[in-house]
């Protein structure tokens, strides 16, 4: 009797089998978990609850349904990691402070910006908002590839249509095996003008656009909750090579009370900073004397807005209490960018320039394969067009041969060696209702098949030429930004310490002397003055200096 081969005992490499396997435990959380892809910027996670819900016919216009069922049908279908990463990537779509632009319409109880955490998921309920439809607009029109689900018996996208640059306008972040990746929201205007830039130059000029001309256009990070970025130093690196870091400070007023106190009020803080365990620090710090100055802190926030009200002694100067919280609490943070997405499948960190073009190449893509399926269509139905205006032409011998015929099949046979008709044809032909034998009738097909032959010449028009294909995705991406777009919530101030003894010295055009000894002095032009023949040169022209 042969040994049962699970009872032997394999003598193996320790290190080996330890390194293949973190290896491919490692690539498994970079490529399908923690990392977005650059072309529709979701995470594998997010890209099925979104997808799940359009399967649902969760949109906009339809009741919010119940997220218990969302979380059910994502992961019996698609996402088989356990219902709280689900529900966690759900909630985050629907909160407008970690979305700039929310992918999900919340009904319930999502969290607050104190840290609270969503009601459990069986009282709260969701559908898609309206933005979040671009992302998944022609997505039945074989605009994407369709992979096998985890256990083969579902299809679910590798990546979505995504119609506006959802990875700069919702950025995200997320903690691989070795790397991390985090890139703040953008302004969806300033995105989509950044990529209409791009598409301008190669269809007007044929060439690339260059980063200064994106940096004019893409001001920096728009964060939900609003707040000031110090200076342009940090948003510079980020745009330029893929990091950076960039200095938040939080919006606030200093107000004169009638009794003689002053009183700082907070109005926007910095992006994924949490306001209770703001006010927790300042408490802190205030008791354990490191700030003197405050008498009380209070969360004044309400439905209008954020209001934290910071209460000062008499005697205190409100601008170095200010700058003490600034120094001390999270009032002034830094955002670390490192703009790392998935590149066909592989972890890169990329420019600003070469995620917009990335994700115009997606677009391309997408379009180019919408429109082959149009195309696909409106011929389809051409030909069956074609086929129903011959019979309408020779109705009475169609007639005669359907109603000679002992049944459909060979009524289908009849009319294809009659009139070299295709089975498409034939079968339009032989379910075709009386009423189309109407004049009226007639001229409806005719008219339908004139439009369908304009539309075939149009559709083949944008596939041989790429400058009318950008044509088509400049039009379509101008009515997203027209229709979601709003303003800038984050300002971008100065920052100190980004000022050098370099750019204090005027800007002036100046005069420099030298003589033969080496004596060299610099002027300003004002120095000089026209004078005639003989004439003296004015004071200024004195003293010089020896160069050594």
């Amino acid at each position: 009797m042969e040994d049962n081969i699970f009872d032997q005992v394999r003598e193996v490499d320790l290190k080996e089998t330890m390194e293949e396997s973190y290896i491919e435990y490692a690539m498994s959380v970079i490529a399908a978990r923690a990392l977005p892809d650059v072309r529709d910027g979701l995470k594998p996670v997010q890209r099925r609850v979104l997808y799940s819900m359009i399967e649902l016919n969760n949109g906009p216009d339809k009741p919010h349904r119940k997220c218990a069922r969302i979380v059910g049908d994502t992961m019996g279908k698609y996402h088989p990691h356990g219902d709280s990463s689900i529900y966690g990537a759900l909630v985050n779509m629907a909160q407008d402070w970690s979305m700039r632009y929310t992918l999900v319409d919340g009904h319930g109880n999502f969290g607050s910006v104190d840290g609270d955490g969503a009601a459990a998921m069986r009282y709260t309920e969701a559908r898609l908002s309206k933005i979040s439809m671009e992302m998944l607009a022609d997505i039945n029109k074989d605009t994407v590839d369709f992979v096998p689900n985890f256990d083969e018996t579902e299809k679910e996208p590798s990546v979505l249509p995504s119609r506006f640059p959802n990875l700069l306008v919702n950025g995200t972040t997320g903690i691989a095996v070795g790397m991390a990746t985090n890139i703040p929201p953008h302004n969806l205007r300033e995105v989509i003008s950044a990529v209409v830039k791009i598409i301008d130059n190669k269809i007007e000029e044929d060439r690339e656009t260059t980063i200064e001309e994106l940096l004019d256009i893409v001001k920096g990070p728009d964060f939900p909750t609003g707040a000031q970025i110090l200076g342009t130093r940090g948003i510079e690196d980020a745009y330029r090579t893929g990091r950076g870091k960039i200095r938040v400070r939080a919006v606030t007023n200093i107000e004169s009370l009638p009794n003689g106190k002053s009183r700082i009020i907070v109005t926007e803080l910095p992006y994924m900073v949490n306001k209770a365990r703001l006010i927790e620090k300042m408490a802190e710090l205030v008791r354990d004397k490191r700030i003197d100055g405050i008498t009380g802190i209070t969360d004044e926030s309400s439905r209008e807005g954020m209001r934290i009200n910071i209460e000062l002694r008499r005697d205190a100067n409100a601008n170095v209490v200010l700058n003490q919280l600034f120094k001390h609490t999270q009032l002034q943070d830094t955002f670390g960018v490192i703009m790392l997405a998935l590149v066909g499948n592989q972890p890169k960190i990329l420019n600003l320039s070469q995620m917009l073009h990335y994700y115009l190449r997606h677009q391309e893509d997408v379009v180019t394969r919408r429109t082959k399926y149009d195309l696909n269509k409106a011929e389809e139905r051409a030909h069956i067009l074609e086929g129903l205006l011959i019979a309408l032409d020779n109705i009475d011998e169609v007639i005669r041969i359907i109603r000679g015929s002992a049944n459909t099949p060979a009524a289908k046979a009849a009319l294809m060696e009659r009139f070299q008709f295709t089975d498409a044809q034939a079968q339009a032909i032989v379910d075709m209702r009386l009423r189309t034998l109407t004049g009226l009738e007639r001229e409806k097909l005719q008219a339908e098949y004139q439009e369908l032959m304009k539309k075939i010449q149009e559709l083949k028009a944008i596939l041989g030429d790429e400058k009318l294909l950008l044509g088509v995705i400049r039009k379509e991406i101008l009515v997203i930004s027209e229709k979601y777009g709003d303003e800038r919530r984050t300002c971008i101030g100065f920052d100190a310490s980004e000022f050098s003894m370099e750019d204090l010295i005027p800007d002036e055009n100046v005069v420099i002397a030298m003589t033969k000894l080496g004596y060299i002095k610099r002027m300003t032009t004002d120095n000089f003055k026209s004078q005639g023949r003989g004439g003296k040169a004015s004071k200024e022209c004195r003293p010089w200096r020896k160069i050594t």
